[in-house]
């Protein structure tokens, strides 16, 4: 007989699947608005620009890349609502967890994301540049080229490259989303709503919120990762050949962030709203 004090499938264990099945979902649904993004980060395009680059290289190419960021995201997924949570209950030694216990677990659950998940990103923003497409058809091709750098080479200009600008973009965007989710989904919450309407408003004004506040950040990454080679420039020369190309505007640095917003409310909104309702 089941005990009265077992875990319902709603707990903490059961958030880690749930988290892994909403973002593998949501990654699949959003990776053409995400490739769309990505293009307009990387050549400034605008989002009809973007487009017609992408149709002209045909359906077949419009889902390449997607293997790296849905093995991530569900990985992301699964350490976001799973190791946080348990981070969030170490740190407030079982009890209420306060805004810094959130915030703190949010920024470790970050780094942990960003040590784990960066090869992925980097094999999936070379597998989008359609420069790459003779070159690089393939992650083995690009395993391959990686293959042939010294150890140096490889985390600075192979499978790590852009480490440290994601780690700090992991850290901030973790323990902002993490600390304004529930207060959000409070502060939304009224009487005669379904109880997954909170959830998803929550989910969908976080993410969108952090994901425009970092924007500038996956702006240089996505310039640094799409490149390969053996001898690439250093965040600081990247940050500032980015600026350059942008004129030294910054709505053109925020050029593809209108989709960000489509993409984040999506994706947050439904994960968030998944998460919360099994949860309960």
């Amino acid at each position: 007989m089941e005990s009265r004090n077992a875990p319902r499938w709603g707990s903490l264990n059961s958030s880690y699947f749930v988290g892994a099945a909403s973002s593998f979902l949501s990654t699949v649904l959003t990776f053409p608005i995400y490739k769309t993004i990505f293009r307009q980060q990387l050549h400034t395009l605008t989002i009809r620009a973007a487009t017609c680059q992408l149709g002209k290289e045909g359906v077949r190419h419009l889902f390449r890349g997607l293997a790296p960021p849905l093995m991530a995201k569900t990985v992301q997924g699964t350490l976001l609502f799973g190791t946080q949570g348990s981070l969030q209950h170490f740190f407030s030694k079982g009890g209420t967890p306060g805004a810094k216990s959130r915030a703190f677990s949010g920024c470790l659950s970050g780094a942990i994301e960003a040590v784990l998940l960066v090869p992925f990103e980097r094999i999936q923003n070379i597998l989008q540049d359609g420069r790459n497409n003779v070159k690089f058809p393939n992650t083995r091709t690009i395993m391959q080229e990686f293959q042939t750098y010294n150890k140096r080479e490889w985390l600075t200009c192979g499978m790590y490259r852009g480490f440290t600008v994601i780690l700090v973009r992991n850290m901030i965007g973790s323990a902002i989303f993490l600390s304004c989710k529930e207060p959000l989904r409070d502060l939304l919450t009224y009487p005669g709503l379904p109880a997954w309407a909170p959830s998803l408003g929550a989910g969908a004004v976080n993410g969108a919120f952090t994901s425009l506040t970092l924007y500038p950040l996956s702006v240089i990454i996505a310039n640094m990762q799409a490149e390969v080679g053996s001898n690439l420039p250093q965040v600081k020369k990247v940050a500032l050949r980015v600026w350059e190309k942008c004129g030294g505007k910054v709505s053109l640095v925020y050029r593809g962030a209108s989709l960000i917003i489509l993409r984040s409310c999506i994706t947050w909104g439904v994960t968030n709203s998944i998460h919360d309702t099994l949860s309960k």
